[in-house]
């Protein structure tokens, strides 16, 4: 997907530098400090989640909230549509998710106060409120520290990359970045992952030995230090999965038929979330997918009508029909967010600005009952109508429809205990 800028100046394919394999000096092997199994509860119902972040901040009221009856000066020149689950209308150029309206829940009314990029992203990609002194993880690094991965795979991979950190469970629960997105029908290679300019398995075999000598010299060292622990371990899960043929084929996105990639499209989104499904299918734990350009603070309905929405739309839409089809969607979380919503009132620009007091989110599969909205905006979308959703909720519901307690306390490297998610608790009618 194109790189794009917020109006803070924020470059939205900032990922963060230690997940990404060859940056700083960091391997595969370094990277590879995955997970060991956390507690997880027996009920969980998934098993494995999906994270879209959609960097900008998308409007609301153009989008899942709309007002038609709201006046001019707020309501905006699209229209909504009826979905296939009665009484639920959403935006008209949306009409691939409005057929699968009955495969998530639509929550509305989430609220906080971080209208400005950065915060705000932190915010909705850990639960957690940001504080200056500390870095919390983001969702794909709880679950990866919690439910563990496959031997030959990442737990959390990101497409193509992400801003969300790994805080203070430190590099070892970071994502592998894929750097770039799969082209539609074309076989996919990921840097450390696939095997490229003429490298062999067999190079690969004597690089190994020459890395385990090199183990052995300084295991002394290793031992004390933080980011080398376990190195030898996740050597080996490195040499796995870069020498397994089933590891580089869960990334290649042309093994999929034809009739089953087709509705997802040709556009980056879309095969972002053909891509999803597939690592999903592999076993990999969390897959975080990032779709910018939402920051429309000028010509809001043509970017929305002509670049932002009809991938949206018909990406997303696919990855529900696709994770039913493929019957993974009961056992994956899915979970769509931008860092806040846009101001109703339009600008004197025809576009909409920041605005934190009221968004929307989307959930499903796992536990979720889906085909229904939670929550609820005023008439003019300018705040939630009754109780506040807040992120710290949605985060805390997120988890638990995991099997992750978000009570569970971790201990910083200082010996600082924290819970999961401070704040925030489960909404019931998601799960009811």
């Amino acid at each position: 997907m194109a790189t794009s800028y917020t109006c803070d100046g924020i470059q939205r394919r900032d990922a963060l530098k230690a997940g990404l394999l060859g940056v700083g000096g960091l391997s595969l092997s370094n990277f590879l400090k995955l997970s060991h199994a956390g507690e997880v509860s027996s009920k969980a119902k998934a098993k494995a989640a999906i994270y879209i972040n959609l960097g900008g901040g998308p409007s609301h009221m153009d989008t899942f909230d709309m007002k038609p009856n709201a006046p001019a000066e707020y309501r905006g020149e699209f229209n909504p549509i009826k979905t296939n689950v009665a009484g639920i209308e959403i935006c008209e150029h949306l009409p691939h998710l409005a057929k699968q309206a009955d495969k998530f829940a639509l929550i509305r009314g989430v609220s906080h106060t971080l209208a400005a990029h950065e915060l705000g992203t932190q915010y909705v990609n850990c639960g957690n409120r940001p504080i200056p002194s500390l870095e919390f993880p983001g969702y794909g690094s709880v679950v990866a520290k919690e439910l563990g991965g496959p031997d030959n795979l990442p737990a959390y991979v990101a497409i193509p990359r992400t801003s969300s950190k790994s805080g203070y469970l430190g590099v070892k629960y970071a994502p592998l970045a894929t750097g770039n997105t799969p082209k539609a029908g074309m076989p996919y290679s990921v840097r450390g992952v696939s095997l490229q300019n003429g490298l062999t398995v067999q190079e690969v075999d004597r690089r190994k030995n020459l890395l385990n000598d090199l183990d052995r010299t300084f295991a002394g060292y290793e031992k004390q230090n933080q980011l080398l622990e376990g190195m030898d371990q996740f050597a080996e899960q490195a040499y796995s999965m870069i020498t397994s043929p089933a590891a580089r084929k869960a990334f290649d996105i042309s093994q999929e038929s034809p009739k089953f990639a087709e509705p997802f499209g040709e556009t980056p989104f879309g095969t972002s979330c053909l891509l999803a499904t597939r690592l999903i299918e592999s076993g990999v734990r969390f897959v975080t997918i990032s779709y910018g350009g939402w920051d429309t603070h000028d010509d809001n309905w043509t970017r929305l009508k002509e670049k932002q929405l009809p991938p949206f739309d018909e990406g997303l839409a696919a990855l529900l029909a696709g994770l039913a089809q493929k019957g993974l969607l009961d056992s994956t979380a899915v979970f769509v967010t931008g860092e806040f919503g846009r101001t109703p009132k339009i600008n004197g620009r025809a576009g909409r600005d920041h605005f934190a007091r009221n968004m929307f989110m989307i959930m499903a599969g796992g536990g979720v009952r889906a085909g229904q909205v939670i929550g609820a905006s005023d008439e003019k979308a300018m705040a939630p109508a009754s109780q506040a959703i807040t992120p710290d909720d949605v985060a805390a519901s997120f988890y638990h429809n995991l099997g992750i307690d978000p009570k569970k306390e971790y201990q910083t490297n200082t010996g600082r205990p924290l819970m999961i998610v401070r704040d925030g608790n489960i909404i019931p009618s998601l799960f009811a």
